[in-house]
């Protein structure tokens, strides 16, 4: 693919040298090099994103509030544009969170990120953060980490098809570096990616961590995120108030992903509105917003990450009733930001608006009960963490990364309530989290193969274990039709059914050759197997199938129950041998 970093040779000394040493010297030596290597990349992209939010909002606050209008909607319009463009005209992947996309390479693509589009992350995170967009550098940090690491260990002799581990660490390296939690950046890797907490990668899921730390601690020094004073003298008061305060975060949580993944199909849509123009207006939604509270109060927190306003929230030197207000923009400004297309994550606007929303709930309670200021901390740490858990799916990362952010052992018991009644939300709202239902909406469902651990069993295994059994048919030739399914997803295959039966099977390439021609597509053979056959057995049928496809059908109804690729059964065997 365009913009891929070549491996070396076997003849590359380095290469060589790596291949001489055992096993398990060689894969510390490499996790070493990768987890260092991601890790500082995430504290350049830091780095490059507080500078520049530094270098225009934080400035344009010190002058007059019309100097600061002005010069902030021109800041975040040029800027969106230039993300846009970038996004639109170079990589279109690069759009979003980077989460997702990490997901879907690490299970479709065998950890293989492209360069190019790796590099277009850190360009177009770093205008869409620093320019002012309401996003994190989370998401783009996990990325760039991932794509560092997945493409140095090519460069270090690991094939395409063999950079899964390289992918896993560099991401949990950059998020370890991005939010300086090491422990959060490992329980994400295993709830958000991995799935299993037996993985074979994990002891280098932990070194890659902790070296991702290391760095951002040699550079930024081992301040937590966020300075807390104290807390001490905390009342049992705050425990009757800890539940309406997580479940109201986590129905923030709810609004953003519901609000977000509305608004992403719809802007799809507008046709009247070119792609690369579209971030603009997530900036300028978020410019009303920020620069209203701006001259109403006097904070920028709507703007970038927000982590000023946040800080101060969390020191009891911010007003409780602009906080209210805080939450309802921040939460607008995200969802158009993220909506029309922008580049950068929701972990550091989903922290913003639960912890903003605690804060502001007890500032309103304390009106009726005698709560002390170590309250109100407690009461905006469990915020953060419910709004965060309910979205990202993850609700040990979002107790961890609370904690390790603050680095105060206090929250923990009221932050352990908060997350029971996250999960509770989140599992009563729907089954996918954010990322998930990001990739659903950009039809990549993922199916997550954990296959045998040796090559006997692998050949044994029954075949509906690798199919993917969930499709999408072809069940109309209609010309409408056909141009719906290659807009909405992007396989490469399609199963075809006419009048209840098994037809045949399309490819992606037929359907665009034959929209231009407005005639029907021709409709191939398709080679069939059942799903209590085993991987051995039919083996022999890829080589019969004319496009390399095996549709598993129902041995008695004949009814299409999945499909297999070439590419998944190729992806399944490198990781028995990985």
């Amino acid at each position: 693919m365009g913009g891929d970093v070549k491996a070396f040779s076997t003849d590359n000394i380095v290469v060589r040298k790596l291949q001489k040493l055992p096993d398990n010297v060689s894969q510390v030596i490499q996790t070493a090099v990768l987890g260092l290597s991601a890790g500082l990349s995430a504290v350049l992209f830091l780095f490059m994103t507080n500078t520049l939010f530094d270098l225009t909002y934080v400035r344009f606050a010190a002058r007059s509030k019309t100097f600061f209008a002005l010069a902030s909607l021109a800041t975040i319009v040029s800027t969106s544009l230039l993300v846009g463009f970038l996004l639109n005209k170079l990589s279109p992947d690069a759009a979003g969170s980077g989460i997702p996309e990490v997901k879907s390479a690490y299970w479709k693509e065998l950890g293989y990120l492209p360069f190019r589009t790796t590099l277009i992350k850190f360009v177009a995170g770093t205008l869409s953060i620093g320019g002012g967009a309401s996003l994190g550098r989370e998401g783009p940090s996990v990325y760039i980490g991932a794509g560092v690491a997945s493409n140095l260990a090519g460069l270090m002799g690991s094939p395409r098809r063999g950079r899964r581990a390289p992918t896993l660490m560099g991401s949990s390296a950059g998020l370890a570096a991005a939010f300086n939690t090491p422990m959060a950046a490992i329980t994400f890797a295993i709830e958000e990616i991995l799935g299993d907490l037996n993985s074979r990668y994990l002891g280098r899921v932990v070194l890659a961590s902790v070296l991702g730390a290391f760095a951002v601690f040699a550079i930024l020094g081992r301040q937590p995120a966020f300075a807390l004073p104290a807390i001490e003298k905390i009342s049992w008061l705050h425990y009757a108030v800890v539940p309406l305060v997580a479940a109201i975060a986590s129905l923030a949580g709810v609004a953003f992903q519901k609000a977000t993944l509305l608004l992403r199909a719809w802007s799809r849509r507008l046709s009247a509105v070119p792609a690369w123009v579209r971030p603009a207006l997530g900036g300028l939604v978020t410019w009303a917003l920020g620069v209203t509270l701006f001259l109403a109060a006097g904070r920028i927190g709507v703007f970038g990450l927000g982590y000023n306003d946040l800080s101060r929230a969390l020191n009891n030197d911010f007003p409780w009733q602009i906080a209210g207000l805080m939450v309802l923009a921040k939460l607008a400004a995200t969802i158009a930001s993220y909506g029309f297309g922008g580049c950068g994550g929701i972990f550091a606007p989903s922290l913003f608006i639960g912890g903003m929303t605690g804060y502001f709930l007890g500032g309103l309670a304390g009106i009726w009960m005698p709560l002390t200021p170590a309250d109100h901390i407690v009461l905006s740490a469990v915020g953060m963490s419910a709004c965060l858990g309910t979205i990202v799916g993850a609700p040990l990362t979002s107790l961890l990364i609370v904690f390790e952010m603050t680095h105060q052992f206090a929250l923990v018991p009221a932050l352990m309530i908060g997350l029971i009644i996250s999960r509770t939300v989140s599992r009563l709202s729907g089954r996918l989290n954010f990322y998930d239902a990001v990739l659903v909406q950009d039809g990549h469902e993922l199916h997550k193969i954990h296959p045998p651990l040796d090559l006997q069993s692998w050949q044994g295994l029954e075949v509906s274990a690798i199919a993917n059994p969930r499709p999408v048919v072809v069940r109309s030739l209609d010309l409408a039709s056909l141009q719906g399914v290659v807009d909405k997803y992007p396989y490469n295959y399609f199963p075809v059914e006419l009048e209840g039966r098994l037809a045949g099977v399309l490819t992606r390439q037929q359907i665009l050759e034959a929209l231009p021609r407005q005639d029907a597509p021709e409709i191939r053979n398709a080679a069939t197997c059942f799903p209590d056959q085993t991987v051995r057995e039919v083996g022999d049928k890829f080589i019969q199938s004319p496009v390399n496809v095996l549709i598993v059908v129902g041995r008695e109804s004949g009814d299409i129950r999945g499909i297999i690729t070439l590419h998944d059964l190729i992806r399944a065997q490198a990781s028995v041998s990985s």
